[in-house]
């Protein structure tokens, strides 16, 4: 007999003691209540009757005073099968069956017992209450009286007769229990063992198709119900094994497919339920694992994906959509749904592509174009029209050689565009390689403030210095520095009124330097502030300022060349602050 017979066998044992107990505990549980609703209420019957006698008999005496009434009380209760107390109409204990004439005074006042308060309302009340005087359960009667100084009878009767009686019928059933436990137990002993011998095979059987030996078993399950359905299972479990080996294969190959795909698929059922969502998909749609078996309509708000889903399940092709969503509007969607056809089934597949690294180059390299058409068509057009002032005009010595130098200048503007876009190109290119040297900070500072001394002095700014001792040298690319230094300080001048301040500092932050460049101008506003280092991007929109409006498209680029960053920002004071953060190369 093997160890999973027994298991089988123990649990048809248990099976049919717990039968057998319930039966019994049932009817032992009926019959007690039964027999104890019974007594109760013929109890309660005899006490109301023996009540309504003592009032009747009290509505016939004259006797009176607590002394006379008490003594009333003691005599009764030698004929009634209980307490017997007299309670004056205001709720005074006068008489007792249990107590003397001085313990009457230390009662309490029964004017608000249960029993009383019924019997006053209804003219007559009844009460179950455990007494803590005599330490039991008690069934308490109140009729009114007619008599002077007795307002109630009230009558009280311990409930032990009928606990006795429940105590005989549970050991009576305890004794019945005991004697048909054992013959169940032997009856399902016998008759469970071959039973158990053939659950044990199959259980064999389905024990080495749950480890994955699908063999087929070479013993017979018998001619029986048990037998036919075992087989029948054997065949499913067979067939099934085959079609799970090749939804396996099948399965491995489509994650491996969807998990490696950048475009977002989803797959509805045709009741419109998600049935698959990859994870690129998940990431564009901002949906969860939790989606899985939700109808799409309420995971995926957007009306040109629920328009299209909704045609493919009509089992029509829908054209593709360019589409935004509102979680994230500035990624581009390229959305397309197609109907599932399969045999009894259906739904439908979206697939989603990101465009939005194609639409913003395009977009990039539009405005790109229209900047750079911008910013030469200013410069040719003054040439040209000087060139042809010259031309058509007598010669005027004078004028001719003014025109020559707003030409010139022109040019120059032209050759500073070219020669940003050149090395923006480069830097894109990653074309500029690093030539690390130490670099004297205060130094750089002072050349690039020398570079621009005309500038400074023409409008009567002022530079302030500021460069802490553990700051005074930085490991870096001195020319690549110094460009990008002069480009802020250049913007600083540009772009800060007449005798203005510009200050230069330089920090250490544990393993980081920090340089700062901060004037007193108008400062950046606070919507441009993320869009001053793009090609082109100006705050002064009419493009009227100086410069090409690359330079810090360079610096940004140059610094972070270095491994660095580089923030705009304003100060709480006013003016512009831009800081470098460099790693520390010699720490």
């Amino acid at each position: 007999m093997t160890t999973g017979s027994l298991r089988f066998r123990t649990k048809l044992f248990l099976a049919a003691l717990g039968a057998a107990a319930v039966s019994l505990l049932v009817a032992a549980t009926l019959i007690s209540w039964q027999a104890r609703e019974r007594q109760r209420e013929a109890i309660q019957g005899r006490l109301l009757n023996d009540a309504l006698l003592i009032a009747d008999l009290l509505g016939h005496s004259t006797v009176t005073g607590v002394a006379a009434l008490d003594a009333e009380a003691d005599r009764l209760g030698k004929f009634i099968e209980g307490r017997v107390t007299l309670v004056a109409p205001d709720g005074r204990v006068v008489g007792d069956s249990t107590q003397d004439v001085p313990a009457l005074a230390a009662l309490e006042n029964h004017g608000s017992r249960p029993e009383i308060v019924q019997a006053r309302e209804s003219g007559r009340g009844v009460a179950r209450r455990y007494s803590t005087t005599i330490d039991t359960d008690m069934l308490y009667v109140a009729v009114r009286a007619r008599h002077p100084s007795v307002g109630f009878v009230r009558l009280a009767l311990p409930l032990t007769d009928i606990d006795e009686q429940l105590a005989a019928i549970r050991r009576l059933t305890l004794l019945a229990l005991a004697a048909a436990v054992p013959v169940a137990l032997l009856a399902a002993w016998i008759f469970s063992a071959a039973i158990a011998r053939r659950v044990a095979a199959i259980a064999g059987v389905a024990q080495r198709y749950s480890e994955g030996d699908f063999t087929q078993p070479s013993h017979d399950y018998g001619s029986d119900e048990l037998g036919t359905v075992a087989r029948v299972l054997d065949s499913s479990v067979q067939e099934l094994a085959q079609r799970l080996a090749e939804l396996s294969r099948d399965r491995a190959r489509m994650e491996a497919i969807l998990t490696g795909m950048g475009e977002g698929v989803l797959v509805v059922d045709r009741a419109g339920k998600l049935q698959l969502v990859n994870d690129a998909a998940r990431a564009m749609l901002k949906v969860d694992a939790s989606a899985i078996g939700r109808p799409y309509v309420e995971v995926i708000r957007h009306p040109d994906i629920s328009a299209q889903l909704a045609t493919a399940l009509r089992g029509s092709d829908s054209d593709s959509r360019e589409l935004s969503l509102a979680r994230d509007p500035a990624r581009t969607f390229l959305a397309r749904a197609a109907p599932v056809a399969v045999a009894g089934g259906g739904g439908a597949v979206l697939v989603l592509h990101d465009i939005s690294d194609l639409r913003r180059a395009d977009q990039m390299r539009r405005d790109f174009v229209a900047n750079v058409s911008h910013e030469l068509r200013t410069p040719l057009t003054a040439i040209r029209g000087y060139v042809e002032a010259i031309q058509d005009a007598p010669a005027d010595a004078a004028n001719t050689g003014r025109f020559l130098a707003i030409i010139a200048r022109q040019t120059g503007r032209m050759e500073r565009l070219v020669k940003d876009l050149l090395r923006l190109a480069r830097l894109d290119a990653r074309q500029e390689a690093l030539d690390i040297n130490p670099c004297d900070v205060r130094q750089m500072f002072a050349s690039v403030v020398a570079d621009l001394g005309p500038s400074i002095e023409s409008k009567r700014q002022h530079v302030s210095i500021d460069v802490e001792d553990r700051a005074a040298r930085v490991e870096a690319d001195p020319a690549k520095l110094h460009d990008v230094i002069r480009n802020l300080v250049e913007n600083a001048v540009n772009y800060s009124p007449p005798e203005a301040e510009i200050r230069l500092a330089a920090r250490r932050d544990q393993h980081a330097m920090r340089i700062e460049v901060a004037d007193s101008g108008p400062g950046i506003p606070s919507e441009d502030i993320g869009r001053v280092f793009e090609r082109f991007y100006r705050v002064d929109k009419s493009r009227t300022g100086p410069g090409t409006g690359l330079g810090l498209a360079i610096v940004k680029h140059l610094v972070e060349l270095h491994g660095g960053e580089v923030r705009a920002g304003n100060q709480p004071a006013g003016g512009a602050l831009f800081t470098i953060t460099l790693p520390d190369r010699a720490a």
